[in-house]
């Protein structure tokens, strides 16, 4: 196969500097990888902002195509594990890290990264949901392999506007998780929210983070987007045994608690790594998206489609903080 198509690459330089924009490519320009993918959507994520404008240092190498998600269909398979046209999903795995990501029409992918889709999930529906969904299924995974249950309490989401925290409380309300939304937006997110199944909005600007080592238990459990003082505010604030999953960092990487919510109520800090999670919880969890954690408003979260050459910008209104939601990226 000779045939040259358009990406979306990244060039970063010694100096930190980076460059993006549309390229011409062939195949041999690609990463290696067993199976050869012809994408037809990828999304955008936080990460893919942070990556295509250089003000994170998310590229281990480079030149690299973005995109941390791909859903398409099989070219090839060299393993002979998956037939020629199925439908597949790749999230995380070192895209647009380590290897070339899904923007672009081709993706060649290791093979314990491909997962077959459930016949239940279309390729525009997966790559919707992307990392950001699977992200959300591995947080309520862990949870529940550590006895998260609902009567154990309220759960928070931290960052709850973004795409974790709408994926999140979508599926936790629908498990029967009474869910309570924490956001910084709640004039402009507040709605969304409440419709995705948040029974109450707590408007993290009024938010008393306290000082002391156990604060009031208020919370079963929680989803954490943010990190920093508020990880360490839900630390002292969880109810005994409850879990708190930390996915991210938006808030700073330090963490200032002490040991007391941990020995003295039994409280959980579960780390959610969803880029190299192994291959048989990813098949499973995506098993989970199309049947119990399928989001039952995806098309609330969803807030339009873009096409590669419109990413630029794209990324831009997303660091400023004038994109909500998921943005689907339409590549074939």
């Amino acid at each position: 196969m000779s045939e040259t198509f358009r990406a979306f690459r990244i060039h970063r330089d010694e100096s930190g500097l980076t460059r993006a924009g549309i390229e011409t490519l062939r195949l041999d320009d690609l990463s290696s990888g067993e199976v050869l993918i012809r994408v037809a959507y990828s999304a955008v994520n936080y990460k893919d902002a942070l990556a295509g404008t250089g003000q994170g240092r998310i590229l281990r190498r480079s030149p690299l195509v973005g995109g941390i998600d791909a859903a398409g269909t099989v070219v090839r398979d060299d393993t002979g594990r998956l037939t020629a046209g199925t439908p597949v999903v790749v999230t995380g795995g070192g895209l647009s890290e380590t290897r070339d990501g899904g923007y672009a029409k081709f993706l060649r992918a290791p093979a314990e990264i491909v997962i077959p889709l459930p016949p239940d999930i279309t390729l525009f529906e997966a790559a919707a949901m992307g990392t950001a969904g699977f992200t959300s299924a591995l947080a309520i995974q862990r949870m529940e392999d550590n006895h998260q249950r609902p009567e154990n309490g309220p759960v928070l989401v931290t960052g709850a506007s973004g795409g974790v925290g709408s994926f999140a409380i979508d599926m936790l309300s629908e498990q029967g998780y009474e869910v309570h939304a924490l956001t910084g937006k709640p004039e402009t997110s507040g709605e969304l929210l409440s419709e995705l199944g948040a029974k109450e909005i707590v408007d993290r600007r009024t938010l008393d983070l306290g000082a002391r080592p156990l604060e009031k238990a208020l919370w079963g459990g929680a989803v954490d987007n943010v990190g920093g003082d508020v990880l360490a505010w839900l630390t002292r604030t969880l109810r005994p045994y409850g879990n708190i999953a930390a996915v991210g960092l938006a808030g700073g990487i330090e963490l200032h608690t002490t040991v007391m919510p941990f020995i003295l109520r039994g409280v959980s800090l579960l780390g959610i790594h969803s880029v190299d999670c192994p291959y048989e919880l990813r098949r499973h969890l995506w098993s989970r998206l199309a049947t119990d954690l399928r989001p039952r408003h995806l098309d609330r979260v969803v807030q339009g489609m873009v096409r590669i050459d419109g990413l630029e910008s794209v990324f831009e209104d997303m660091l400023a903080g004038k994109r909500h939601g998921r943005l689907v990226v339409q590549v074939d």
